[in-house]
Order: C-alpha cells, then structure tokens, then sequence
C-alpha cells in the first residue's frame, strides 16, 4: 500500500482483522467496557458519541473525553497486560466495531502503512484530550457546555456536522460539563435565547455556537 494514499476506512479494517473484529449497536447508557477491566480490545465509533469517565478511589467521577464517529479509543489494549483506566458508555444509540488486540497488533507489526494510519488516528485524539483538560481548567462551565454540544454536533470534523442530535437529557450533560443540572438547565436557556440552539424532541445545535466559544 502506498503510503501517501491510504485513507483509513473502517471496512478495510473489518477485512484485515476477519473474526477477530465485530461491530455493534450501544443504546445510550450502555457500557462498551469498564474502568478496571482487562485491556484486550481496541474500538472504533462508526456512528454516535461515546464518553470515557474515571473515577478516583474516593468516589469522585469525571468524564476525561467525549468520542466522536471515526474516533479509535482503548488503546490501553496495546500494553501488555494493559487495564482500562476508565470506563466508555454510549451517550445515545452507537455502532461501535471491536477489534481484538492480536489483530491489532499484527496491522502493527505487518502493515506499517496502515499501522501509521492507526497511530495518527490516536495522536489526533490525544490531542483532543489535552484540549479537554485545557477547557476544564481555564473555560467557564458556560463555555464549557457550548463545546460539549458542538462537539457531539460534530463540529470540526471533516464531514457535515449533525444539526440534529437525539436529546440528551440534562444530567447527562451536567456531568459531561462538570456542573450541576440547574447550570445546565440555566445555560441552555440562555442559548435557545440567543438563537445558538433549539429543542423540542430533538436538539437542534447552530453553527453560531462557535461565535459563543470566540468571545
């Protein structure tokens, strides 16, 4: 394979990896693995969102990134003996492919062009995560929230956002954000009021969102 002309394709990976791979529909609220758990699988979103949480050893839970289609995560399973240091749930109605990690690692160690592939997929998404943690630390939870939706609308990837996304209920969102309900609840008020969003059934999220973030 020529290296400048691979594109990554989820189906190419399905026929690499034969019955060492399957793909399957997460309903939201649905574990795809669990903090703590054997790493022995990597995975990749075809469509929908999943979120990765960790919880402390005092109890305390906090989302560490929100997963958008075409992103891979559990990568741990490429350590040996690797464990999964947090837990990836569906956010609403999923397909999800898992690929074991012998097949994984034999697209690593065969097929460079493709494992580059792979790898640049992670390093994009590693690059995500930094910009998570740089929004906890320096956003407000305001700003904070009109990321979330954007992200979720999809915002920033090469393909047509989704306007439209199944609504998500406002605890969920809370904890996404890291603030309570009744910020949320406050915050999508004033959104809708701005025009940046509309739900009824539905929500609807508009590029001017993005403008909210510039200020």
């Amino acid at each position: 394979m020529a290296g400048k002309n691979v594109k990554f394709n989820p189906l190419d990976l399905s026929e690499r990896t034969g019955l060492k791979s399957s793909t399957q529909n997460y309903r939201g609220g649905s574990a795809v693995f669990a903090q703590g758990e054997k790493a022995d699988a990597i995975f990749y979103i075809h469509s929908g969102n999943v979120k990765l949480t960790a919880m402390s050893k005092g109890g305390k839970k906090a989302v560490t990134s929100i997963l958008r289609c075409g992103d891979l995560f559990g990568e741990s399973c490429l350590a040996k003996q690797g464990m999964r240091t947090s837990t990836a749930t569906a956010i609403h109605l999923s397909s999800i492919t898992k690929v074991e990690r012998s097949a994984i690692v034999r697209i690593i160690e065969q097929e460079p062009a493709f494992a580059k592939l792979i790898i640049s997929h992670l390093l994009l998404r590693i690059g995500r995560i930094e910009e998570d943690l740089i929004d906890q630390v320096c956003n407000s939870s305001e700003k904070r929230l009109a990321r979330t939706l954007l992200l979720l609308a999809g915002f920033g990837l090469n393909t047509q956002p989704k306007m439209d996304l199944p609504k998500i209920d406002q605890e969920t969102l809370a904890e996404m954000v890291g603030t309570t309900r009744s910020r949320v609840s406050y915050f999508m008020n004033r959104f809708r009021e701005m025009g940046f969003i509309d739900y009824n059934g539905s929500l609807h999220v508009r590029p001017s969102l993005q403008s909210f973030l510039d200020e």
